[in-house]
């Protein structure tokens, strides 16, 4: 059983990793953290997956200079291995103030049939009031300039009410669009880890088949000798 170099305890059976056969860059890079570490010494599947994504992290670095706050969090999140498909819709609710969500509301319920069924009725009961219910002690006799003044102060209260509502949604759009760029850079991440393992498999696997092809060989080689 051998033993990891990084951190000196036994690594299970099928699990060590030997130096010459890590990627160069990514053998280098744990050469810089550990100077003595060299082709000949060993570290763990579970090590290496955690330089590669370190590795990944320094690639991202030297092709983009800063990262913005965006990709730190996809970096933080294959670091850690973590997800981040989380309910987006849960984390922007919970950030509202209260005045956000009445404007929410109000503007849901400002652009409904239930309310233009509502106004127009209170249209028609004010005017049949003051028509013919009060006949000549109407409080807004014709054409109606309380009414008038009523709906007017209506529309300048519910338009800038209605822009707060349109300002939260192309929020919720772009936290939305942030949220499915993070996760796509993540999976195209993942998905070049994946390809590494994959590579360090086949190499691996192509390697044991020589071996007990060698064997094979020798074993049959041993045979023939003892038939002659």
């Amino acid at each position: 059983m051998e033993i990891s170099h990084i951190s000196a305890s036994k690594i299970n059976q099928g699990e060590a990793i030997k130096g010459e056969e890590i990627r160069e860059g990514i053998f280098k890079l744990i050469q810089s953290l550990y100077p003595d570490f060299d082709k000949e010494k060993y570290i763990s599947i579970e090590e290496l997956n955690k330089f590669r994504r370190l590795y990944l992290s320094k690639l991202m670095e030297q092709e983009r200079g800063e990262l913005a706050a965006i990709d730190r969090d996809v970096m933080d999140a294959i670091k850690n291995n973590s997800i981040l498909s989380e309910n987006i819709q849960d984390e922007i609710e919970s950030e509202l103030t209260l005045g956000q969500k009445m404007a929410d509301k109000i503007a849901t319920f400002g652009g409904s049939w239930t309310f233009i069924t509502i106004f127009f009725l209170f249209i028609l009961i004010w005017m049949a009031t003051n028509v013919w219910y009060l006949a000549g002690k109407s409080f807004d006799p014709f054409p109606f300039i309380l009414l008038n003044l009523i709906l007017s102060c209506l529309a300048a209260i519910q338009a800038p009410i209605i822009m707060m509502s349109q300002n939260r949604q192309e929020q919720k759009d772009r936290q939305r669009a942030e949220h499915d760029y993070k996760i796509n850079l993540k999976a195209e991440l993942e998905i070049k880890l994946l390809s590494e393992k994959i590579d360090h498999l086949l190499v691996h696997q192509n390697k044991k088949l020589l071996e007990i092809q060698e064997v094979q060989i020798d074993y049959l080689e041993d045979l023939m000798k003892k038939n002659r």
